[in-house]
């Protein structure tokens, strides 16, 4: 008994260890970016980075949020409350997470932006897991080993960690794999209805000084990384108005906020955005009301 009672012990603290050793490791983070972040070109203490390899993407959007540690915490902890962030952008048509009490597990289905139905889009099943949590670090992942057109490993990662009482500091990671096939079907996409779409990026100047951003694979993963980052921050400023007016004070956040961005992030128009995600979002509740149910 008191040796399995040390082994306890001990791997408590080797998991507080790990998870000081990465709050500080955030921390530095965030003040070798300070500057960056004072001086973002978003209008708001954002910076986004990216990277592509021969089989893989990832974004990174590192971000101050004007919420308390406690409140981010407590907000991002469940796989229940990542489908009501999740659910935000437009090609999300469905998100729902397992019925039991602590749950482990949630279903995407992920479409077109325009509305579809369900059975049309391509389901992605993430496992969800706490991965750290300590007084000041959080650490949240999302998996998936399989996703739409041959992409694969996905991995959604959010680090969280105090600035001071009322902001906190957040890192927020979306990768992908793909294949060939997948790699193929991203290149036509790019070379037809995608082919002016840009990422956030600045990677030169023109002669006149105006930027030249990022396009091609690496403009697609920070798209994307974007439009997840503004979901949970739609989703935090959300919480402090009342239940019932939460889901369309979100909706409307989460659509303001990557208008902020038209060149990368506009896509449809609010009216049909707000009329297809309220029906998205009935459809989700009443199907997990059925399944409780049954």
């Amino acid at each position: 008994m008191w040796t399995f009672v040390a082994g306890a012990v001990l791997a408590a603290a080797a998991t507080g260890a790990a998870a000081s050793n990465a709050g500080d490791a955030l921390r530095a983070r965030h003040a070798a970016l300070s500057a960056t972040l004072a001086n973002s070109p978003f209008q708001r203490p954002i910076h986004i980075e990216s990277t592509e390899s021969a089989a893989q993407l990832t974004g990174e959007v590192y971000a101050v949020v004007d919420h308390s540690f406690q409140k981010v915490q407590a907000a991002l902890q469940g796989a229940r409350q990542w489908c009501e962030i999740l659910i935000l952008p437009f090609n999300v048509k469905q998100c729902r997470a397992e019925e039991a009490p602590a749950a482990k597990a949630l279903a995407l289905h992920i479409g077109r932006k325009h509305d579809q139905p369900l059975e049309n889009a391509h389901r992605v099943d993430f496992a969800y897991r706490l991965a750290a949590r300590s007084a000041d670090y959080l650490d949240v992942r999302l998996s998936a080993d399989a996703g739409p057109l041959g992409t694969k490993d996905y991995r959604i990662v959010v680090e969280a960690t105090p600035l001071d009482a009322k902001r906190s500091f957040l890192r927020m990671s979306y990768t992908y794999g793909y294949g060939f096939m997948a790699r193929m079907a991203m290149l036509g996409y790019l070379s037809t209805a995608g082919r002016d779409k840009i990422g956030f990026s600045v990677v030169g100047r023109r002669p006149d000084g105006t930027p030249v951003h990022v396009d091609h694979m690496r403009g697609v993963v920070e798209r994307n990384a974007m439009r997840y980052y503004l979901a949970i921050d739609a989703y935090l400023d959300s919480l402090s108005a009342a239940p019932h007016e939460r889901t369309e004070r979100r909706l409307r956040g989460w659509f303001a906020a990557t208008e902020r961005y038209p060149r990368q992030l506009h896509e449809i128009e609010q009216d049909e955005y707000l009329t297809m995600k309220r029906r998205e979002i009935r459809r989700q509740r009443s199907d997990t009301q059925t399944a409780a149910a049954g």
